[in-house]
């Protein structure tokens, strides 16, 4: 059996359900990510209709572009609902504050919302994180509103897709009940916490929360898009697994191949297989 985790860049994508796009920089990604965003808001808007989204924070370069553009072009907002994927949890149960450094609600906050003028920027009650106590409510109110335009995100190094890691090594689950798996509490697996510990925080893996509250693999499978991102050195083996290697619980992220409309961007240099040397 091949070892999917050498094809090289100019085969990436090939025989694959899962379209793929390599833009150079990971700066072209942003800018790829906030014009498209904007497309779908603009095709809605045209069409009398309000624009459904789930958001990451991972990517995060697209939201200052995001929020620059619409207030050079005068875009509005104010039909967008947006259902963030994820955050991290207090050892109380709860949302870290806004004012914590790790806090997704209070990066969205800073780094897109306050930046759009304020007619522009949508109402405050359509910015929906999951909620610990109420996870079902994500469900709910995607249902209300008649589903998700698109899901976007992007893959963390075990495969996940927001918060949802595969079963711990040993436990099995059939990737037909992993897709089924809804908005929830969990424990984030000791792989995520590693990696995240070196993108946001040097390595200080004691300030990486153990819980978060997480958008299920049914709400976002149930999306009539699927768009994920990928631009760190690190995900060049996992986005094979996803595009070529098997459907399985064992890499969420593989579960796209049986979406019927999932596209996958990535810069170059996620593009070149990974590494096999020491130095």
């Amino acid at each position: 059996m091949e070892d999917v985790t050498t094809i090289p860049a100019d085969r990436l994508g090939e025989g694959s359900p899962i379209r793929v796009a390599i833009l150079e920089t990971d700066q072209d990604l942003y800018h790829d990510m906030a014009r498209t965003m904007l497309s779908k808001v603009r095709e809605n808007e045209a069409l009398g209709k309000p624009t459904v989204f789930i958001l990451p924070v991972g990517p995060v370069g697209q939201y200052r572009r995001m929020a620059r553009i619409c207030n050079l072009e005068r875009i509005s907002l104010r039909n967008l609902w947006s259902f963030n994927m994820d955050e991290y949890l207090t050892d109380e149960g709860d949302w870290l504050p806004l004012d914590h450094p790790l806090s997704f609600r209070g990066h969205m906050q800073r780094s897109f919302l306050d930046l759009l003028d304020a007619e522009l920027a949508p109402p405050a009650e359509q910015i929906i994180f999951p909620d610990p106590h109420d996870p079902g409510n994500v469900a709910r109110m995607m249902a209300e509103l008649g589903g998700v335009d698109i899901c976007y995100g992007g893959i963390g190094i075990t495969g996940h897709i927001a918060f949802n890691d595969p079963p711990e090594p040993g436990a099995e689950m059939p990737a037909e009940e992993f897709a089924e798996l809804p908005t929830r509490v969990l424990e984030l697996s000791r792989e995520t916490r590693t990696i995240n510990s070196v993108t946001v925080a040097d390595g200080n893996m004691a300030i990486i929360p153990p819980t978060a509250v997480t958008v299920g693999m049914k709400e976002i499978l149930s999306a009539r898009e699927v768009c994920l991102c990928a631009n760190r050195p690190w995900q060049r083996a996992i986005i094979r697994r996803a595009l070529h290697g098997p459907v399985t619980a064992k890499v969420p992220c593989s579960l796209l191949q049986r979406h019927p409309n999932a596209s996958l961007t990535l810069t170059e240099f996620v593009a070149e297989p990974p590494r096999r040397r020491l130095a």
